[in-house]
């Protein structure tokens, strides 16, 4: 029997369903087995868990068992003989640090009075050498007024014999 024409458009678009859904099934078959790893990476994850319980886990425990020991003999016997000898190492370290501080003090009080005994030397050189530049000075002003006293002096020569020898010129002069 013929379908009736106002049903053709509906069984139509059931036919372009069905072949949307039936490719869909294959996308998502496809999809499974080429990018779906899922069901590998959980055995593997499994088996990873197995073996690392299994073999490492009794040796991670005798490892942190043999560590555990150690930290107590540690803390029991080799840190009480540290503490001692770092004790005795720090008073002998203690006490060359005070006498190396003694032996420095002593240095410096020695530099700073060699520092002293320069400067009052220095100072008294100073002193001497104004005295002497005073002296000096003195000397020369002495010199000085010697100088000039002798100048004037001489001048009052000249004076004289020039004043005589205009007289005497003026005594020509008159003839």
């Amino acid at each position: 029997m013929p379908m009736p024409r106002f049903l053709q458009p509906v069984l139509s678009d059931i036919k372009a369903q069905n072949l949307t859904f039936l490719a869909l099934l294959d996308v998502g078959e496809i999809y499974s087995r080429l990018l779906d790893h899922r069901p590998v990476i959980q055995g593997e994850i499994r088996y990873f868990v197995k073996e690392f319980e299994e073999k490492r886990g009794l040796r991670e425990l005798r490892v942190l068992e043999n560590l555990k020991n150690t930290i107590f003999e540690t803390n029991d016997h080799v840190l009480p003989k540290c503490e001692q000898a770092m004790h005795n190492n720090l008073n002998e370290t203690i006490k060359r640090l005070q006498a190396a501080n003694n032996m420095i003090r002593r240095l410096q009080e020695r530099e700073h009075e060699e520092r002293k005994l320069q400067a009052d030397k220095l100072m008294a050189r100073e002193e001497k050498r104004v005295a002497h530049w005073e002296e000096l000075m003195k000397e020369q002003q002495n010199k000085q007024a010697e100088v000039d006293e002798e100048h004037r002096k001489a001048m009052e020569r000249l004076k004289e014999q020039y004043s005589e020898m205009e007289k005497e010129l003026a005594k020509y002069v008159s003839f």
